[in-house]
């Protein structure tokens, strides 16, 4: 019998991760007060919507197309190339206390530190092996989610900055000289954006719902400061836009300022929650969306990096349509087609926007293009 054929794609996940616990709320708020007390698990950011990505694709046999792995949690050495010692001990403090809230709706139970740093272990250990030619590219199931979480502060459910510290590690064990961030998370990858402001060698775009959270922000306006100037993008779209406002982001902005900046690795957020039935977001997108923004990004990274593409799971919390636009990704990534057919796409696509829509979406768009420098 012949060897198998090598697995392109990686798959990280770690069913320890899954249990992450941010205590009792009401979608993002704690009870109490005028805030009664959930049905269920109640806290937007609970573990049913990932867990439903694996169980997806392990029953659509896409798991078996993969190399499914685990990592060790970050050291002590990946941490601290992007948080303060001083953050660290008090999370860690806290986490041993049995838990608590040290930012901005980041609420965490006993053992949060172990599992933040296991969640940013499993994004670190993706990029690394494909960085090593293991896989040409990778998915990370992290949990929590890390793309809000500054140096010294948690935040949105994030505790510590798994896309930054995956960035950090392995430029430090390859010396990259140039990595992109693709964030597509709904929510401004502020903290990400916070890390590298300053910095030319990772790039860092975001797309998402303008003034959705943190609540207020646009970002337009914000490249960069310093040698960093000129490498940050926020392209914020308009509540309501689907498919062909996010097409034509990657299209007009997202593809050029890749192609312009050639990195040696690409790195993707990959928030679900534009989807169109998230609860903490008012977009439009369906699985097939995420699919082809995943092929646009794997053909920059076929020209300029050898394919080398990692994306790494942050936010997403409709639980039974977060699994298709997850299993869309990796299918794509792994050039693997299952025939699981979306039921919700009967209901989402007639819900698209319209014409006079995409094509005011499509103007404001191509404004910012022209003030980015990439008409």
């Amino acid at each position: 019998m012949s060897d198998p054929a090598p697995k392109r794609t990686a798959f990280f996940y770690d069913e320890r991760c899954l249990w992450h616990s941010g205590g009792m709320h009401a979608l993002m708020m704690p009870v109490g007060g005028w805030v009664q007390p959930p049905s269920g698990s109640g806290h937007a950011e609970s573990p049913d919507s990932k867990r439903r990505i694996k169980s997806l694709m392990d029953a659509s046999g896409l798991s078996e197309r993969l190399a499914v792995r685990s990592a060790p949690a970050a050291t002590d050495d990946d941490l601290l190339r992007v948080h303060t010692r001083e953050y660290l001990q008090r999370f860690k403090a806290a986490s041993d206390a049995g838990g608590g809230d040290l930012g901005e709706l980041a609420p965490f139970g006993k053992g949060g530190y172990e599992i933040a740093r296991l969640s940013a272990g499993l994004a670190i250990g993706a990029a690394d092996t494909v960085m090593r030619g293991l896989y040409r590219n990778a998915y990370a199931l992290s949990r929590p989610p890390g793309h809000h979480c500054l140096p010294d502060h948690p935040m949105g459910f994030c505790l510590l900055a798994n896309v930054a510290l995956a960035a950090e590690a392995v430029r430090a064990a390859h010396h990259l000289a140039r990595i992109a961030i693709v964030d597509w998370d709904v929510h401004h990858g502020n903290g990400t954006q916070a890390i590298f402001y300053e910095r030319a060698d990772v790039l860092t775009l975001s797309v998402h719902q303008d003034r959705c959270f943190p609540f207020g922000y646009s970002g337009e306006e914000e490249r960069g400061r310093g040698a960093g100037q000129g490498y940050n993008y926020n392209i914020p779209l308009l509540a309501g836009a689907g498919q062909d406002s996010y097409l034509y982001a990657f299209e007009r902005i997202v593809v050029p300022a890749l192609d312009r900046y050639r990195p040696e690795l690409i790195l993707v957020a990959s928030g679900l929650d534009a989807n169109a039935v998230d609860p903490l977001a008012r977009m439009q997108l369906h699985s097939e969306t995420f699919g082809a923004m995943t092929r646009m990004l794997m053909e920059v990274a076929d020209r300029h990096c050898q394919g080398r593409l990692v994306a790494i799971h942050e936010g997403g919390y409709a639980e039974a349509y977060v699994p298709f636009c997850g299993h869309a990704i990796v299918e794509q990534l792994a050039d693997e087609h299952m025939g699981v057919e979306d039921p919700f796409l009967a209901i989402f696509k007639p819900q698209q926007p319209g014409e006079r829509f995409n094509a005011f979406q499509r103007q404001l768009l191509d404004e910012l293009a022209v003030a980015f420098g990439l008409d």
